[in-house]
């Protein structure tokens, strides 16, 4: 394939519609049969898991009620667990998982909360961590410290990535789901129950944990259908 035909198919994912059709195609693949389906899920259960262990020792320390804000990373992993569960019936009958997956209001404030909490916490380690990089390279285990907290987080991405090519959103979804990360700003900075970290973090951090909830917000409103809209 030439460079010009290349970059002419790379033209082509500007478009909505192709990103909807290649977003789709990987969706079908990674999650369209029993099989596939079973090892995402899997996969999701063994990230929970690691974050529910990550957060567990210093969860007693924190009110009860604020654990869903203190273990955002797992909360994430938790709600991209019950989108996947959502598709399950759909796709043991052998549906198409972008056309028969079920739509609904409380399903849609599901997908999009999902979208928004497992992209703001898959990014947010790239500043985090890299605010003290010295620090978590030097630690004794920096392999899973820096290297494995960034790299898996970063999954969290790409499966909330999945999400558009069959779930909805509304503008009430899209709301609540600025709220709880305004809300979660104020909780971890302001009241000081933020993620265990190697530092104590400043204002610095607190205003790119801001920036990247405002852009996860704004990416999900970019990336889903509205509810009731037909797909392509």
């Amino acid at each position: 394939m030439s460079r010009a035909e290349r970059l002419r198919r790379l033209r082509r994912l500007r478009r909505p519609s192709v990103r909807r059709r290649v977003r789709a195609a990987i969706a079908e693949e990674l999650l369209g049969t029993p099989r596939s389906l079973a090892v995402v899920c899997a996969f999701t259960a063994f990230m929970l898991a690691v974050g529910i262990g990550y957060y567990a020792p210093t969860a007693g320390e924190v009110p009860i009620a604020l654990w869903p804000l203190y273990a955002d990373s797992a909360v994430a992993v938790a709600l991209g667990g019950a989108v996947l569960a959502t598709l399950v019936a759909t796709v043991r009958r052998g549906g198409n998982v972008t056309a028969d997956a079920p739509t609904s209001r409380p399903l849609a404030y599901l997908h999009t909360l999902a979208f928004v909490w497992l992209v703001q916490f898959g990014v947010w380690p790239l500043v985090s961590l890299n605010l003290a990089f010295g620090e978590y390279v030097a630690a004794p285990d920096a392999w899973i410290y820096y290297w494995g907290v960034i790299g898996t987080h970063l999954l969290f991405v790409g499966l909330a990535l999945l999400f558009p090519a069959f779930g909805r959103t509304t503008r009430g979804a899209l709301a609540t789901a600025l709220a709880l990360g305004v809300v979660n700003v104020v909780i971890d900075y302001g009241f000081g129950f933020h993620p265990p970290l190697l530092y104590e973090p400043g204002p610095g951090l607190a205003a790119a944990t801001l920036a990247i909830a405002v852009g996860a917000v704004a990416l999900a409103a970019h990336s889903f259908r509205w509810l009731g809209e037909e797909t392509d």
